[in-house]
């Protein structure tokens, strides 16, 4: 049997759907078997499991993994050599669950454990944690993460449950084997163990082995003799301890080793998977720190070096180059995501290097086609490549209007998954400032309907998008517009936003407020026709438990109010809100203590109608009393301005 399917795809099927796999486990399980039997046994079923990801599936149906775990407990090593190489090989496959592994506690401290028998069972039992240790929480394709992840109901997570084990203790001193393959899978181990984790990471920078620390050895791997893979994957190791803090962004083994090394495998010299795990583990080295960033810029042309991510599949000359042909269309849409994600990095901060990039060849093009590709990955690469590019004013006002990028943008909007949605919408902030041309094309192809809808999303982060981008609408904005954000979010909608349990949703809502009531025509309109609600609204946050910046914007809401000619009825007919404004003038923050003076000059300023019964009324409640003490204020500020306010008085 084992010579008949060696090699054999069609053999492994047939003896498969004879049913020769529950005969081969109870073999392997029994007794009575001797020891070589039951190994020939294991490597039978090994060479199975090299077939098809359906030959795996049928192994998987037949309750092979806890027959294999059960093996392991062999006194003989060569059957456990042979359990672990069919283990190994089961584990690597997709269709295997990986929760599979960590069912039973005690088989990883008995993995640990059997990792000195062999080199044969170090190599597998190292390359079964690297593919059985993945993150359980949500990891989008790009790098940000949400906060604390989500662990899964059944414990620690992957990382966790292998580190409590003494996964780090146990696998560092493979990193000095004389066997390169021990080598690399304990070092493909370690970078699956350390990203994103930074307990890991912290942990690693002071390991030792035969008195190197590991981030000393993972350099000397990263050194350009050593085979293209031990190159990658050390440098994957060294950017998750960087990224998670345990090294830091200017230490020389990352400036001068990692990152030279990653941009080296961005070269066209390598292979195209290469170069893929290059860019991509690069763009997130750099993704936050702003010198990484200039750095990896200017080293060996980088920039101009990605440009030929897009130029794959390349034109096929002969029928023999039909296979790379293949191959290339298989990396193409690989290449151009992780070429969008380092663009992305690298001009996540910098003006020069934007401008650089965009410089590059075709490159809004390659953006805009990007944009409406059918791989959601690339297509999420690329928005995220648009907005890090948006953050630019110089480039709103030129590139983005000269290739009419707001188009794809909105059509990207219309019906994305939310992680695509959250970057589209951010990029569409930018794209509605107030300087940027096209935000008049864009409000005119139904923008502010479709940010009214964001807005009532249960995602977080698309609400604070929806509203911020609604808050840069209304700045400065004629009539019309601010009347369309009123009527497309509606008051019961206001309402809901102003009482948002996240501060940022509240403080982009009063934002929008405070930028709809601006220019006294416009504050006098809307007053006309919300005046009771947006009234009642204020009321409440200034009664409620919010922060100092949260009530100081209000506070400013009410000034603009106070500056309408028929609005400041709204305030001087009502006597609570005058009682608040008078309690904020005295309060302990000279923030809020301004911001109710502007109410109070607003309310008693001389030139306009009707001024004289306004400061009677402000007198006889005591706030000209409030404003001598303010004269007196230590702080130059609500000096000036109380000063101000009793000139009125004087006038």
């Amino acid at each position: 049997m084992k010579n008949a399917v060696i090699g054999n795809n069609k053999q492994k099927a047939n003896l498969i759907v004879l049913g020769a796999v529950p005969r081969l486990l109870y073999l392997l399980q029994q007794e009575t078997s001797s020891t070589e039997l039951r190994t020939e046994c294991a490597v039978v079923l090994g060479s199975l499991a090299m077939g098809t990801e359906n030959n795996v599936k049928s192994l998987l149906d037949c309750h092979i993994i806890p027959a294999l775990l059960q093996g392991l407990l062999s006194p003989d090593l060569k059957f456990i050599e042979a359990c672990l190489r069919c283990l190994r090989t089961i584990f690597i496959s997709p269709v295997t669950p990986e929760d599979l592994l960590y069912a039973d506690t005690t088989v990883i401290s008995h993995l640990m454990a059997l990792l000195s028998r062999s080199r044969y069972t170090q190599e597998y039992i190292c390359q079964i944690f690297s593919h059985c240790c993945k993150l359980q929480h949500w990891h989008s394709c790009g790098f940000k993460s949400l906060p604390q992840p989500l662990l899964c109901a059944n414990g620690p997570d992957h990382q966790t449950n292998l580190f409590n084990h003494g996964a780090v203790q146990n696998i560092a001193h493979l990193l000095v084997s004389t066997s390169y393959k021990v080598r690399m899978q304990a070092l493909k181990c370690f970078s699956v163990l350390a990203f994103e984790n930074p307990q890991v990471s912290m942990t690693l920078v002071n390991v030792s082995v035969d008195g190197e620390l590991l981030p000393q050895i993972f350099v000397k791997m990263l050194q350009r003799d050593k085979p293209i893979e031990m190159q990658l994957t050390s440098a994957k190791c060294l950017t998750s301890m960087c990224r998670a803090g345990a090294i830091r962004t200017d230490d020389s083994c990352i400036i001068l080793k990692t990152l030279p090394c990653l941009v080296r495998m961005c070269s066209k010299e390598r292979l195209l998977e290469e170069r893929v795990e290059g860019a991509e583990t690069l763009a997130y080295l750099i993704e936050t720190d702003v010198e990484l960033q200039r750095i990896a810029s200017i080293t060996d042309h980088l920039i101009v070096m990605l440009a030929d991510y897009f130029k794959y599949p390349s034109s096929v000359s002969a029928i023999t180059d039909i296979k790379r042909l293949d191959h290339d269309l298989k990396h193409a849409h690989e290449l151009r995501q992780a070429a969008f994600k380092l663009y992305a990095s690298l001009g996540a901060n910098d003006e020069d290097i934007r401008k650089k990039i965009i410089e590059t060849e075709n490159m809004m093009d390659r953006i805009v086609n990007g944009l409406s590709e059918s791989g959601i990955k690339v297509r999420l690469a690329a928005v995220r490549c648009l907005h890090s590019l948006s953050r630019s004013v110089q480039q709103l006002r030129t590139s983005f209007q000269d290739h009419a990028v707001w188009k794809p943008l909105m059509k990207v909007l219309q019906n994305a998954p939310n992680e695509i949605l959250v970057v589209a919408s951010s990029t569409l902030c930018n794209l509605l400032l107030e300087f940027s041309p096209s935000k008049e094309p864009i409000l005119e192809s139904g923008a502010i309907e479709l940010l009214c809808s964001l807005t009532q999303s249960e995602n977080l982060a698309l609400r604070v998008n929806g509203i911020w981008a609604l808050m840069n609408v209304a700045f400065q904005a004629e009539q019309k517009i601010k009347s369309d954000i009123l009527r497309g979010l509606s008051t019961e909608q206001l309402f809901q936003l102003l009482s948002d349990s996240d501060v940022n949703v509240l403080m982009k809502t009063l934002g929008l407020l405070r930028n709809l009531l601006s220019t006294r025509p416009h504050i006098d309109h809307i007053m006309s026709t919300h005046g009771k609600q947006i009234m009642q609204a204020v009321t409440l946050i200034l009664e409620g438990e919010h922060n100092i910046e949260v009530k100081e914007q209000t506070l400013c809401i009410l000034a603009n109010i106070a500056d309408g000619t028929t609005a400041k009825e709204l305030i001087m007919t009502n006597d609570d809100i005058l009682q608040k404004i008078k309690y904020y003038m005295s309060h302990s923050n000279a923030k809020l203590q301004l911001a109710a003076m502007f109410c109070v000059s607003n309310l008693i300023w001389n030139e306009e109608e009707g001024s004289q019964e306004r400061q009677d009324k402000l007198r006889d409640m005591g706030i000209v009393d409030i404003l001598h003490k303010l004269s007196q204020s230590s702080d130059p500020n609500l000096c000036d301005k109380a000063k101000t306010a009793l000139q009125q008085y004087l006038a």
